[in-house]
């Protein structure tokens, strides 16, 4: 048995190990060996670095005030954070329903379509992943879907954005042409955690004009690609599309707490004014994760960071293409504001070295394989905080490359 006294998750207990943490400031995690440059956001939800003193006091502040709370409840703070979601996300949005993260946003959105629609089956992409819950995994595409099946029935799937399809079309309108009981399809505006995959000009329009015509919801995953990290406050903006639900998770209060939220538009809400939401938590809208959800906003606001990432786009794609020139392993990138993936020509002991290297060098990003990515190699996804700077860009591109140098001598 492992030593340690909790799962580790996504593995196997057997020699896993964590990274140990002491504190972290900025951009920077402070462990017993080193500091480490954060180019991941954690698990991509840190977009305002680590300890960013205006959110730790807000919700030292809403602790004193009021800890904890009913689901039914109200309280200032709770309303004042969703007329603040909404007032982000596209025209006639009306209604927030909170839930604790993520992959609970994407469990209740199904919820909301099954109830609207009467329809029980959902769409997504072969190239997604949509969180860890039994709907949610089922609905996901990637490699830990299959682990837990049989799923909820209904979960369709489709090779959009998939390199083998050697096109941009979509294949979304045919299905549902050709499937009935379709009552949502889910839609990452940007794929995040399957290697950065950005829709060409278009894309969405076409898959919003198929779901008016077939009757099923749109729903876009912000988790990941939400609260300005790819330049824009919601990724969804980049293609000028109004889905139905929008699903949010991570960055929502920058990981300072534990909040998720699904927005909804007027056109869904309306049908809940009669109709019972059979949808509910204990901890809905808890009053420390809506503390930190609600400063987050107002840093993200007061410090133009949306604005900020996209400012920084051509700094990191041109920190990758030289990536690119100096390493014959690194053969593709793909960037939008401070999202970006580098493509790698890597069998599975390059990869393995590769993870060392950068843990040599003291380096936190997310690195993805062939389960990942669904195709031979890696891939190396960096997303780091907002709130980084030019001079620590560069530094992490030169311990990046002497990873890559590593593993071409080894």
């Amino acid at each position: 048995m492992s030593e340690h006294p909790f799962f580790f998750t996504w593995q196997a207990q057997r020699g896993a190990a964590p990274l140990v943490l002491e504190r972290a400031e900025g951009v920077w995690l402070h462990t017993p060996e080193g500091r480490v440059l954060d180019l991941g956001s954690l698990t991509y939800q840190s977009n305002l670095g680590h300890g960013n003193p205006r959110v730790v006091e807000a919700v030292r502040r809403q602790a004193a005030e009021l800890c904890e709370s009913t689901p039914s409840a109200g309280y200032p703070a709770k309303g004042e954070l969703a007329r603040a979601l909404l007032d982000r996300a596209p025209p006639g949005f009306s209604k927030v329903f909170f839930c604790l993260g993520g992959s609970d946003a994407n469990e209740n959105a199904l919820k909301i379509a099954r109830l609207v629609t009467g329809r029980y089956k959902a769409l997504a992409r072969y190239r997604s992943y949509h969180g860890a819950t039994l709907g949610a995994a089922a609905l996901s595409g990637d490699w830990r879907r299959a682990p837990i099946e049989p799923g909820p029935p209904g979960m369709i799937h489709v090779l959009d954005l998939d390199e083998s399809l050697g096109d941009a079309r979509t294949q979304i309108p045919r299905v549902l042409a050709l499937e009935e009981n379709v009552g949502a399809v889910f839609l990452e505006p940007v794929v995040g955690a399957n290697g950065v995959l950005i829709p060409p000009p278009g894309y969405f329009a076409e898959v919003r004009a198929a779901c008016d015509a077939h009757g099923a919801l749109l729903v876009c995953d912000e988790v990941l690609t939400g609260f300005g990290r790819t330049g824009r406050f919601f990724a969804l903006e980049h293609q000028g599309v109004t889905p139905d639900l929008i699903t949010c998770g991570k960055a929502i209060t920058a990981g300072y707490g534990v909040l998720g939220a699904v927005l909804v538009h007027e056109r869904v809400a309306r049908v809940f004014q009669d109709q019972v939401l059979v949808a509910g938590l204990t901890h809905y809208a808890h009053p420390l994760g809506v503390a930190a959800a609600r400063e987050a906003l107002a840093v993200y606001a007061d410090e133009g960071l949306p604005e900020r990432a996209a400012g920084l786009e051509g700094t990191l794609r041109a920190g990758l293409e030289a990536l690119m020139e100096a390493h014959g392993a690194a053969t593709g990138e793909r960037t939008l504001g401070l999202l970006a993936a580098l493509d790698l020509d890597l069998d599975d002991q390059g990869r393995a070295r590769f993870a060392a290297a950068l843990r040599e060098e003291g380096v936190h990003a997310h690195l993805k394989g062939p389960r990942q990515l669904r195709r031979p190699g890696a891939a190396l996804v960096l997303s780091p905080p907002l709130t980084i700077s030019e001079a620590e860009l560069a530094e992490g591109f030169a311990r990046i490359d002497r990873a890559l140098g590593a593993v071409a001598r080894a």
